[in-house]
């Protein structure tokens, strides 16, 4: 038994690391191999990593030099013509904007306008009860007549009263009268002549009312201040408009809204940190969210003269060269701002300036 066991511990195979190793050397050899593939990764990679901010760093010389050698003012690198000098965001507006309504108190019994309708300036777009303005005007009327009956009168006092002063008068001066009895013919002839100068004063009173009295009834027709299209319609047929009423009651303030589409531009908010590179008639191209692909040429109408302390910006105001019925008020729109072609007069400037 004892001779097998040893025969048995002969025939078997240790599988700790150093027997293999010493029985198998040729093992061993790709690990070596493996690290010095690493070896030269990693040499290779650090090679490039400190050799890169080198050669950044020559450019940025080389860069450094350039900027700081004398250049030719023709040869400096401008901004093409036409190229996109800034970009903004804004709405279009519109400049002439009304809220029609009435000048004075009324109930609408007849109403003209809907949402989107064109009216022309001096059109009737509404009329109020003017059964009271009316009347007003009648009445005002009757007092002129009467006025003008009573200086017709005046006149006719006047006209009979003259050719007997005159006879008074001559018979005064020849003694055939007494003086009391021309005083009292001149003091009636007087206080007609005071009747006549009072009855035209009425008159021209009485008229004035009546001008005041047609104006209170042309109130009632509510006309179109301008040409433009019918935005907002507010009130309805049977409604009360007033235009003191607001921020509660029954009586609406306004008729309607109304735009001159005419009149319709882009105003959009710029940086003050670029508003240096936007001026008045600057090129520009407008695109409208709406219509995204569609580009349309502008200009610069106005910079208005005041920042927005809270925003840091400028508000720039720019006009369509093109009317088209797809811009609509309040629509977002993006404004490409172009650069002009550059001015003669600003080369010599700069040359004089790299010189120094």
């Amino acid at each position: 038994m004892d001779e097998k066991t040893k025969l048995l511990e002969q025939l078997r195979i240790d599988r700790s690391d150093g027997a293999r190793s010493a029985q198998d050397p040729r093992r061993s050899a790709p690990i070596w191999l493996v690290y010095a593939l690493i070896l030269v990764i990693v040499a290779g990679i650090g090679s490039w990593f400190f050799l890169r901010p080198h050669a950044s760093g020559v450019a940025a010389a080389s860069s450094a030099a350039d900027a700081s050698a004398p250049s030719d003012a023709s040869t400096s690198p401008v901004a093409a013509p036409g190229s996109t000098a800034l970009d903004a965001s804004g709405y279009v507006v519109a400049q002439r904007q009304a809220t029609v309504s009435a000048k004075a108190l009324g109930r609408v019994i007849d109403l003209r306008i809907e949402e989107g309708q064109r009216v022309r300036e001096g059109e009737i777009v509404a009329r109020l009860d003017d059964t009271n303005t009316r009347a007003m005007l009648v009445a005002a009327q009757a007092t002129l007549a009467q006025a003008q009956a009573s200086l017709d009168a005046a006149k006719v006092a006047v006209a009979d009263a003259g050719p007997i002063f005159e006879r008074n008068q001559k018979q005064h001066a020849a003694a055939v009268i007494s003086a009391q009895d021309f005083d009292a013919d001149k003091a009636t002839f007087n206080a007609v002549q005071s009747d006549l100068y009072v009855k035209q004063r009425m008159v021209e009173v009485a008229q004035a009312n009546v001008q005041v009295a047609q104006r209170n009834e042309d109130d009632m027709t509510v006309r179109a201040p301008f040409d433009g299209v019918i935005t907002v319609k507010v009130a309805q047929k049977g409604e009360i408009v007033s235009p003191n009423t607001a921020g509660g009651g029954f009586a609406r303030t306004g008729i309607g809204t109304m735009v001159d589409m005419d009149s319709l531009e882009v105003e959009v908010d710029v940086s003050e940190n670029f508003i240096n590179r936007v001026h008045l008639g600057q090129p520009a191209t407008v695109r409208l969210n709406a219509y995204p692909d569609w580009s349309i040429p502008g200009a610069v109408k106005a910079i208005i003269p005041t920042a927005d302390r809270s925003k840091a910006t400028v508000k720039v105001r720019v006009s369509f060269k093109e009317k088209d019925p797809r811009i609509l008020p309040e629509m977002g729109a993006r404004v490409s701002f172009l650069n002009d072609a550059p001015a003669a007069s600003s080369a010599p400037a700069t040359a004089s300036t790299s010189h120094n």
